[in-house]
């Protein structure tokens, strides 16, 4: 039975701990996509990589009370608890769709202590584009 032979050092094991804390990130932009059935909240730097995120699944909420505000409001928490401990101090807030966690999301991200440059309604409105679906005949 042959010995084997520990490795000396690697690139891959030199690395000890995560390089996603060590991060420090001052500003930042809070991305709010507030559906019917979910609520995810991202937030990333200012260049636009994806720092942390969360939405209403992910914080244990499942089937139709995804689509709460209290979800909503859960899952923005979430989302902005890690980025606080990383020293974001500024961010903006960017909300899109039409769903029920827009304003609770908003007043959790209000509460948490962030200060917000400012709030913009990002939402797509078509210039008349496609053709709706027929009308539903119950």
């Amino acid at each position: 039975m042959a010995k084997a032979i520990p490795k000396i050092s690697s690139r891959r094991n030199g690395r000890i701990g995560s390089r996603k804390g060590a991060r420090r990130i001052p500003k930042g932009v809070i991305h709010v996509q507030a559906s019917f059935n979910n609520t995810i909240v991202t937030v990333t730097d200012v260049r636009g990589r994806v720092v942390s995120w969360s939405s209403a699944g992910t914080s244990g909420f499942k089937g139709t009370r995804r689509g709460t505000p209290f979800a909503a409001q859960t899952a923005a928490a979430n989302a902005i608890r890690t980025v606080v401990d990383q020293g974001m101090q500024r961010a903006e807030v960017m909300i899109k769709g039409p769903g029920l966690g827009r304003d609770a999301a908003l007043r959790a991200i209000r509460r948490s202590g962030i200060l917000l440059t400012f709030v913009r309604d990002v939402t797509p409105m078509p210039h008349n584009g496609c053709r709706p679906p027929k009308k539903r005949r119950v």
